[in-house]
């Protein structure tokens, strides 16, 4: 449906991040207007280093400044909102929670009031919740009628910010639809801390990776182009699903350990990981199912998880060879995958 994008104006907040530079890239590519709301410019994000950030129009301000998403969306009669900004690391949720419900909770009801008082322009209006948003259920994979029940900080900001938006559909007829993902990898995501970028890096390195949990802990991994057209789909699709929450994952969980071997195996290492099981406020086991995405949206994974991963760790390698303080290590790199395969 590219020519349903062509010339519509639409606001994506996180731009700057993973999916929200690759959702920016396809949106340009479609034709779109797109605003991006940004509130530190980081020269390493793929929208900066890309030259992309010239092809879009920039409200610099946070999510917490009302006035800023006021400029955002009436000043530049925004008629679909992704709304993906939000603290996103868990562990920095753990030890800072008070910015996190600020940006995560404060900075989706600021969006979502922004959208009531000019609700005659908003087409639709999508949130990226997340799997986290459901906390721990007995029974798994989750489904979209499971109740939202974080208990740790991150959880419970999205289950939060996942209310919230309803509340404003089902109260002030807001469109609002609702993506939770499982986890989503790529090229692109400079926060080591998590379990796919973390571990390339460290092979590439000739390092082993570490592993915070017991490597038992199983997830969703959803290569970002797939969530790129789901969050689509959801847009496209939203004057018939407008109030629906939808779930997005592969419906092929897999262990940490599981993740960390398939790299090792794609990038012909033989280190071993170093688990240091010290995970806190973190559930073991989380997963989804996403029927129904695909029987209303006619959504599934065009990406396995390997092909997923190979591209990931191309876009790493090509990323990590063009950085000065990497350089000197790519011999020591080929040198270990050379003993590997011997």
């Amino acid at each position: 449906m590219k020519n349903f994008w062509k010339n519509k104006k639409v606001l994506v907040t996180g731009a700057t991040g993973l999916v929200g530079y690759w959702l920016t890239k396809r949106l340009i590519e479609s034709g779109s207007q797109v605003v991006t709301l940004i509130r530190d410019y980081d020269p390493q994000s793929e929208l900066i280093r890309s030259n992309d950030v010239n092809k879009v129009f920039v409200v610099k301000g946070s999510l917490e400044d009302i006035s800023s998403l006021k400029r955002a969306v009436i000043q530049h009669e925004v008629e679909i909102i992704f709304h993906l900004g939000a603290q996103t690391i868990v562990g920095t949720a753990l030890k800072d929670p008070l910015n996190t419900f600020e940006a995560n909770i404060r900075g989706t009801y600021n969006l979502l009031e922004v959208c009531r008082e000019n609700k005659e322009q908003i087409e639709t209006f999508l949130i990226a919740s997340s799997d986290k948003a459901y906390g721990d259920h007995d029974k798994l994979p989750y489904k979209e009628d499971y109740a939202l029940q974080g208990r740790h900080p991150y959880d419970v900001s999205k289950s939060c910010a996942d209310l919230l938006a309803m509340t404003y559909f089902h109260s002030y007829n807001i469109p609002v639809v609702v993506a939770r993902c499982g986890n989503i990898f790529g090229g692109g995501d400079l926060n080591w801390s998590r379990i796919i970028p973390g571990t390339i890096r460290s092979f590439y390195q000739g390092e082993a990776p570490i592993i915070r949990s017991d490597g038992t802990f199983i997830r969703d991994y959803l290569f970002v182009d797939d969530a790129v057209s789901a969050y689509m789909a959801m847009a496209e699709n939203s004057s018939k699903v407008a109030g629906e929450s939808f779930n997005f994952g592969p419906n092929k969980p897999v262990s940490v350990l599981e993740i960390v071997s398939m790299i090792q195996k794609i990038m012909g290492v033989s280190i071993d990981p170093k688990i240091l099981a010290i995970a806190k406020a973190e559930i073991h086991s989380q997963y989804l199912d996403s029927q129904k995405a695909e029987k209303m949206l006619n959504w599934r994974p065009v990406f396995s998880l390997e092909e997923g991963l190979k591209k990931t760790i191309n876009w790493y390698v090509k990323y990590l060879e063009k950085n000065e303080v990497y350089k000197n290590r790519i011999e020591r790199c080929l040198l270990n995958s050379v003993g590997a395969k011997k």
